[in-house]
């Protein structure tokens, strides 16, 4: 089975610096406790591949390192030490229509959005119809992107993201676009999607959206990959790792 997705020790330390005062050139500075928003390693040594029409989950704690992990693999930022091959075309399902312009018309934002995934402008128009028919909008697309609701702009930036010709597809929260009838169809293109040996790197809050989609993934917490394997068990080391929290947390008010 060949592998879409490889990580090998990944590190990753944004090198927040603070400024030095006279009391700590005076008396030196104090030990920082490592805490879930402020740490040195924002990741530590996380190891996971991902096959070939897979579908992966990422879950974990605020501030586990989630965002991290996606900017890695989106490319956006890189890895202080560790080895990362992304063996295929990306495409990002993150903030959906986050690239649009408010006074462009639905249809100039599929060219406008659709180059800034790195499609040809042949690839756009040769798939315009299937985003604007997936997209349900085709009466709208003639009309200025500010006049949508936030519903349609996420519409439209779905339909042009998974139209693109990408083999793997990174998914941040977005599976919650427009009503229910939509998303089980949104659901039904990723299974497809799958089924053709694409991969998809999923990174969500609801269980039972990554239950019903992945076949394995991660936990992280504080930057580390604390349990790995089989979707089911990772949910289920998710709600530990949750109810330990939130119990830590309530300790601490209750103090």
């Amino acid at each position: 089975m060949t592998d879409a997705v490889v990580c090998e020790d990944l590190w990753k330390s944004y090198h927040f610096r603070r400024p030095v005062g006279l009391k700590t050139l005076l008396v030196g500075a104090s030990m920082s406790r490592e805490t879930r928003f402020a740490r040195t390693w924002a990741l530590s040594g996380v190891s996971f591949r991902v096959a070939r029409g897979h579908a992966f989950g990422v879950v974990g704690y605020n501030g586990s390192g989630k965002s991290t992990l996606l900017s890695l693999l989106l490319g956006t930022v890189h890895s202080d030490r560790g080895k990362l091959e992304m063996r295929g075309r990306v495409a990002p399902l993150l903030e959906v229509g986050a690239g649009f312009h408010g006074d462009l018309t639905g249809r100039e934002n599929v060219f406008l959005y659709g180059s800034i995934l790195g499609m040809t402008i042949k690839e756009i128009r040769d798939c315009y119809e299937r985003i604007a028919e997936f997209s349900e909008l085709e009466d709208a697309l003639e009309n200025p992107v500010r006049t949508y609701s936030a519903g349609m702009i996420a519409r439209l930036g779905f339909s042009i993201n998974i139209h693109s010709p990408a083999e793997i597809l990174l998914i941040d929260e977005v599976l919650a676009v427009g009503d229910a009838r939509f998303q089980e169809k949104c659901r039904r293109f990723l299974r497809a999607f799958k089924a053709r040996d694409g991969t998809l790197i999923v990174v969500s809050h609801n269980m039972v959206e990554l239950a019903s989609i992945c076949d394995e993934g991660i936990c992280l917490d504080m930057g580390h990959v604390i349990h790995a394997g089989s979707i089911q068990s990772v949910i289920e080391a998710y709600r530990r790792l949750v109810a330990a929290v939130e119990a830590g947390n309530h300790a601490q008010r209750a103090a």
